[in-house]
């Protein structure tokens, strides 16, 4: 099983080691999850591979910014990673911002000819980006708590990290479409 150990140094936003996470950060677990969940859209070719490029695009994405800790496959004596999180420290955290807000602005001027409104979206991860900063990341409280509270709260966090703003996430960018939608079937 994976493994994180509380460390209030590891930064910029983790204050967890991944000590080990071959299991679910590791390459063959990417390309399988992939598979996976490009395998739910198969019905539609071009909306499965987008759907398993999407959850590939987690790995790559990884690659920069991971000490070190990305096996090729589980118990694999090789990892892979940059190290942007050990060598930049909070400068890591500013470029991952910077990266998703230019990513924000050309899904905004995409969605923008279309009629589509990504405000709301975009305000989400200006907050969800201020929440992950090394100043008020729920992380640090976690990393401070004793055990086994701390890996409770990390599993927690993580969990309800991935889920709550997808979630969100989705609900708002589909509320802006079914707007948009609305707009240019009004528009002459």
């Amino acid at each position: 099983a994976d493994h994180v150990t509380p460390d209030l140094r590891s930064g910029p936003y983790l204050f967890f080691d991944l000590t080990f996470v071959d299991w679910d950060h590791s390459v063959l677990m990417a390309v399988v999850l992939s598979l996976l969940w490009a395998a739910l859209f198969m019905r539609e070719a071009t909306t499965a591979l987008v759907a398993g490029l999407a959850v590939l695009s987690h790995l790559l994405a990884d690659l920069p910014v991971h000490n070190h800790d990305l096996a090729l496959l589980p118990y694999s004596g090789t990892h892979l990673g940059m190290g942007l999180w050990g060598s930049l420290g909070t400068w890591s955290w500013i470029l991952e911002g910077l990266l998703s807000a230019l990513l924000v602005v050309w899904a905004g001027w995409l969605s923008f000819r279309r009629h589509v409104s990504l405000l709301w979206p975009a305000l989400l991860l200006c907050v969800l980006f201020v929440a992950l900063s090394p100043w008020f990341s729920p992380m640090r409280w976690a990393a401070s708590q004793p055990e086994p509270l701390a890996h409770l709260a990390h599993g927690a966090i993580v969990s309800l990290g991935f889920l709550l703003p997808g979630l969100l996430l989705t609900w708002l960018v589909n509320r802006a479409e079914r707007k948009g939608a609305a707009v240019r079937r009004a528009s002459p």
